[in-house]
């Protein structure tokens, strides 16, 4: 039993060691998950830090995937473009809702607006040598007005279009199209741009903003 404990206050230490090396001035941790994204069946740790800007924009969150080669935790990748700040949200406030790994797959999900909604996930592997976008979920719009959800497949590049209208006298009837869009690469580094990505559907003329 002592030997149980002594071992895991040595990989607490070292991660903590770890974690105090690589965090970011001036952040906090907002979250910390454990899994592997890999594929070498020893899990990787995951940390979104909230730091203070000088500014009113809402924290800026760094995300961090950390591994351990020889026994020495390193960071395999870290970016601060792929989770929103926490006042991007509109009137429900902060819009990061939770990072999760599921099956080598990191998730990283948002929701905002107000009486408005929004939100989605964005799916990623490591793959090429980094975390590329492989998935997009998302949902937006007003109950009583109408709700539209999108899936894209990045890694077929099958787009899955539908819009649910229930005040058709405002905004028509509701639509839906399958579109393939090939040849997007997006990834932890390049994920959310000052310009939003937009596709045009070709059928129902409709814009994806990515």
């Amino acid at each position: 039993m002592k030997t149980t404990v002594c071992f895991l206050s040595i990989i607490f230490s070292t991660f903590c060691f770890a974690q105090k090396e690589f965090q970011p001035k001036n952040s906090t941790v907002n979250e910390t998950v454990d899994g592997d994204l890999d594929g070498d069946k020893i899990p990787e740790k995951v940390i979104v830090y909230d730091i203070v800007p000088n500014n009113d924009y809402g924290d800026i969150r760094e995300i961090q995937i950390l591994k351990k080669v020889n026994n020495k935790w390193t960071i395999l990748e870290k970016s601060r473009n792929a989770i929103l700040r926490s006042k991007d949200g509109g009137m429900m406030g902060d819009p990061y809702m939770s990072t999760t790994i599921e099956k080598g797959i990191l998730n990283i999900t948002h929701y905002g607006g107000s009486s408005w909604k929004w939100g989605g996930t964005d799916k990623y592997r490591f793959q090429n040598g980094h975390f590329e976008l492989i998935g997009f979920s998302s949902e937006s719009g007003k109950p009583e007005e109408y709700w539209t959800t999108v899936d894209f497949n990045f890694s077929t590049g099958k787009l899955i279009f539908n819009k649910e209208v229930v005040n058709t006298k405002e905004y028509g009837k509701s639509k839906n199209e399958i579109f393939i869009k090939k040849g997007m690469k997006i990834n932890l580094q390049n994920r959310n741009q000052e310009k939003q990505r937009k596709i045009i559907l070709p059928k129902t003329k409709e814009d994806i903003y990515l």
